[in-house]
C-alpha cells in the first residue's frame, strides 16, 4: 500500500524469461498485486513469474491490447501501473511516478520516454516511428503528446468505467492515452523516465505495426 493506495502492478508477457525475474525482483515492498499475463508464452516465463509470487493469468487470444485487457479485468488495485516484462522500462521509478499521480490534480499519467536518455536503448526505426506516431496524434487530438507509444502508465482503477478501449493489439497503448485526453475528468500528463534495453527477444514489428498504428489513429478519430 502506498499513502493509502493499494497498488496493481500489471506485466503482459510473451516468452520474457530473460526479462521477468530483473522486473520482478525489483518491485517494491509496497505493491500490493502483480499480475503477470502470460500471452501464449513458449517458455518459462509463467513458471518463473509464479515461482516469484506473482498472480500469473493465462490469455490464449494472441495480442498486446487483449493481454492488458485480461490483465486490467483482474487488478484489484486502487492504482494500476503497468511494465513490460523485458525490463526496459525502470522499476525503480514506480514510487517517483506515483508522487507524480498524486500531486499531479489528473487521474492518467504516462510515462515518456523522450528524451531519450541512453540513445543506444531505441534504434533508429523505433524512434523515427514514434515521432511520426506521436505527432500525428498530437494533431488529431489538439494535445502535444511526445510519446504515444509508452507502455507504462499510472492511473486510477476507477477511470477504467469510463473508457472505451477497443485495440487488442499494440494501438491499445495509443488508445488508453486518446481515451485518457478526450475525457476531461480524467485527465492526462506524461512525465519523463529512463529507458534502458530490453531484454530477449523483440516482439514490436516496426514497419507492420507503425501502420497499423497510424491507421487505428485516424479511425479512431473520426469515429462516432
Amino acid at each position: 500500500m502506498y499513502k493509502g493506495n493499494q497498488i496493481t502492478v500489471v506485466i503482459p508477457c510473451l516468452n520474457e524469461e530473460a526479462g521477468i525475474p530483473l522486473v520482478l525482483g525489483n518491485i517494491p515492498d509496497f505493491v500490493d498485486e502483480v499480475i503477470v499475463v502470460d500471452n501464449g508464452s513458449t517458455d518459462r516465463t509463467a513458471e518463473i513469474a509464479r515461482s516469484m509470487g506473482a498472480q500469473v493469468i493465462h490469455e490464449k487470444i494472441p495480442g498486446y491490447g487483449r493481454a492488458y485487457k485480461t490483465g486490467l479485468a483482474n487488478a484489484r488495485g486502487d492504482i494500476i501501473v503497468t511494465l513490460d516484462g523485458d525490463h526496459s522500462y525502470p522499476v525503480d521509478a514506480i514510487s517517483y511516478l506515483l508522487e507524480a499521480l498524486l500531486r499531479s490534480g489528473v487521474r492518467f499519467v504516462s510515462a515518456s520516454r523522450f528524451p531519450i536518455q541512453n540513445p543506444e536503448s531505441m534504434s533508429f526505426k523505433h524512434k523515427f516511428g514514434n515521432v511520426i506516431l506521436s505527432l500525428v496524434m498530437s494533431i488529431l487530438y489538439f494535445r502535444w503528446v511526445r510519446d504515444s507509444q509508452s507502455g507504462m502508465w499510472i492511473f486510477y482503477r476507477g477511470i477504467l468505467a469510463s473508457m472505451s478501449v477497443k485495440s487488442d493489439l499494440m494501438a491499445f497503448s495509443q488508445e488508453i492515452k486518446i481515451e485518457a485526453i478526450r475525457n476531461k475528468s480524467i485527465g492526462f500528463q506524461e512525465i519523463p523516465i529512463n529507458y534502458s534495453n530490453r531484454k530477449g527477444e523483440i516482439k514490436l514489428q516496426p514497419w507492420r505495426d507503425g501502420f497499423r498504428n497510424l491507421w487505428f489513429l485516424l479511425k479512431k478519430r473520426i469515429a462516432p
